[in-house]
């Protein structure tokens, strides 16, 4: 079709996500088999690399913004807008996860976070004793800066003596067969069962080599 040399793409097409180091496909393909194509970068820029009229570019492309652009009978055409985008992910899938505490009273709140590091592509799964009631708010903050890290973090808001149990947070590589998981008990009590009684004042003053003794009674 000399009027649509480039074969329309969907939007779905026009963004193509990466991981790091491996080749992929920038899918400006053809209506012409014989069309020449160049590819341009956001530079205007000619990248050279392998085309296929069935496929498009073919290589390993930095992340940014490509266009393809071709001649047809002295016109030139350009084809939709192609961004890439680069995807850390290593082999290994180093994981953390972290608890403020792990003993509570009913009525409190629940944090427990677990952190991937050096992968942004990692599907994360939770359980604990509240996931059949879908208890638990579940955030992610994808960290940059200074280094690669996602942080999941579950909330178990008023918690109660039925939340004491296992809390574990299992990673699975996106593309490879590769998984961790985590774990963290917690427990949670009716009530406090400690209680203190100190024999001084909220604030004491000690003189310079004064040796002085603070006691409190614990029950």
């Amino acid at each position: 079709d000399p009027d649509m040399p480039f074969v329309p793409s969907i939007p779905e097409d026009q963004f193509i996500l990466v991981e790091e180091g491996d080749p992929t496909i920038i899918p400006c393909r053809t209506t012409d088999p014989n069309a020449e194509v160049t590819l341009i970068n956001s530079l205007d820029k000619v990248i050279y690399a392998f085309h296929d009229t069935k496929q498009g570019f073919i290589g390993n492309f930095p992340a940014g913004s490509y266009t393809c652009k071709t001649m047809v009978q002295g016109v030139e055409f350009k084809s939709d807008e192609f961004l890439i985008y680069i995807l850390r992910a290593t082999s290994q899938l180093p994981v953390e996860i972290e608890a403020l505490k792990t003993v509570y009273k009913t009525g409190e709140t629940i944090v427990v976070t677990c952190v991937v590091f050096d992968n942004e592509v990692v599907n994360l799964q939770w359980n604990y004793p509240g996931k059949v009631k879908e208890k638990g708010l579940i955030k992610l903050d994808d960290i940059k800066v200074p280094s690669q890290k996602l942080v999941y973090t579950l909330t178990i808001p008023e918690a109660s003596v039925k939340d004491t149990g296992d809390y574990e947070c299992t990673a699975r590589h996106a593309t490879k067969e590769v998984k961790e998981n985590k774990k963290v008990v917690i427990t949670v009590h009716d009530k406090g069962f400690v209680h203190l009684e100190p024999q001084f004042s909220p604030l004491e003053a000690v003189n310079l080599h004064e040796v002085k003794n603070f006691v409190v009674d614990v029950q």
